[in-house]
């Protein structure tokens, strides 16, 4: 499987130590040389720009990208052990002791923000993880299936940590403070201290028989597929926050928030500003000179628009309310149409004379003559 793969670096052209906008220009110029649009029935094209997509889904993605980087495809493959892990998963990840967590946070001695009870219930950790969306379905908005590691309550001890039939009691030492005081002798004499307990590690609480499946932490740590609605016009580094997705309260308390960083791929054929989308459009120099109605790509698929004769090449027209529809809103951005005209090369002899005679016309004021050398022109660069 891997074994196969060619290294995501090599596939786009770049460095390993490639910043994210080379990263991103890569992508942009070999989609577009192998997009499916450019090579209808090309089996060999099609299978190139979906190696371009995964790698740059992968190198685009700060997080995958460091696995990626440390552990090569078995960081980003979960069939592999290194890609267990599935994102981001906040505080309480290793299963340490959470007695020890908090004393790393707080400090051994209380006070601060800290609620003084440690049976209190306490909100529990967020949790991050990354999504990568095509273009289009950040246009469009799009329903995503996305993996979600997080800590739940133990469903054999329904987070007691204690074992069924067995009880968690009150720590004789502390009562259920989870802090002793103590008095020691120092250069200053005796000084009093309030302390972790340590018979209970700080808990507040002792059990005799802890809970296999948990071992006594009353969380375990689960990985689950959930669907997640992605609005329209979300853009590229913005997030999500879905309330209660993350990882489970301590005592009873409410679950963190889950946050979805959101990666845009660039597509080979627009361009975003804000709400707004930008598309080049090739057309020749005789639709520039005569005019001509064409073809313009938009993200609702395309539409026709005329291109006034003797337009120049640089030109931009602009599509009302074509562009990206605003989050949450039904207002929407607008479509600019920048024009690129494309010289003609290896001209006949004739067709070069033919040049020559019309750009006589252009001296002339006789309306008549010069449309009527209009007509024979186009006839003549068909």
């Amino acid at each position: 499987m891997a074994d196969n793969k060619r290294d995501y670096y090599e596939v786009l052209g770049v460095s390993k130590g490639a910043s994210d906008d080379e990263i991103k220009k890569a992508f942009r110029k070999l989609a577009k040389q192998y997009h499916p649009d450019l090579h209808p029935d090309d089996k060999d094209a099609e299978a190139k720009f979906k190696e371009v997509n995964e790698a740059y889904e992968v190198l685009s993605d700060p997080s995958k990208k460091a696995k990626y980087d440390q552990f090569g495809f078995a960081g980003v493959d979960p069939n592999y052990g290194a890609g267990q892990g599935g994102g981001f998963s906040g505080g309480f990840g290793g299963f340490g002791d959470m007695g020890d967590i908090f004393d790393s946070i707080f400090g051994a001695f209380g006070g601060g923000s800290r609620s003084s009870n440690p049976n209190a219930p306490r909100k529990g950790s967020d949790v991050e993880i990354g999504a990568t969306i095509s273009f289009m379905d950040a246009c469009k908005g799009v329903s995503k299936s996305v993996k979600v590691t997080r800590l739940e309550k133990c469903p054999d001890c329904n987070g007691s940590g204690a074992a069924s039939g067995s009880n968690v009691k009150t720590c004789p030492d502390c009562g259920g403070k989870g802090k002793v005081n103590v008095t020691q002798q120092s250069i200053f004499g005796m000084v009093r201290q309030t302390v972790n307990c340590s018979r209970c590690g700080g808990k507040g609480k002792i059990i005799d028989n802890p809970c296999k499946k948990c071992s006594g932490k009353g969380m375990v740590r689960v990985s689950k597929e959930r669907e997640i609605n992605i609005p329209a016009g979300i853009d590229d580094g913005q997030n999500l926050r879905v309330p209660g997705g993350g990882n489970c309260g301590l005592n009873n308390g409410p679950n963190g928030d889950l946050y979805i960083d959101i990666s845009v791929r660039p597509d080979p054929i627009f361009e975003r500003d804000g709400y707004d989308v930008w598309t080049e459009v090739p057309i020749t120099y005789g639709q520039a000179v005569l005019g001509d109605e064409i073809t313009v790509p938009t993200i609702d698929g395309k539409v026709k628009y005329n291109v006034p004769e003797g337009t120049q090449g640089g030109t931009v027209f602009r599509l009302k309310g074509k562009g990206i529809k605003k989050v949450n809103r039904n207002d929407r951005g607008d479509h600019y149409v920048r024009v690129a005209v494309e010289i003609p090369k290896n001209l006949s002899k004739e067709q070069k004379n033919a040049l020559k005679e019309f750009e006589k016309t252009l001296e002339t004021k006789n309306y008549q003559k010069r449309q009527s050398f209009f007509d024979k022109l186009k006839e003549k660069f068909k």
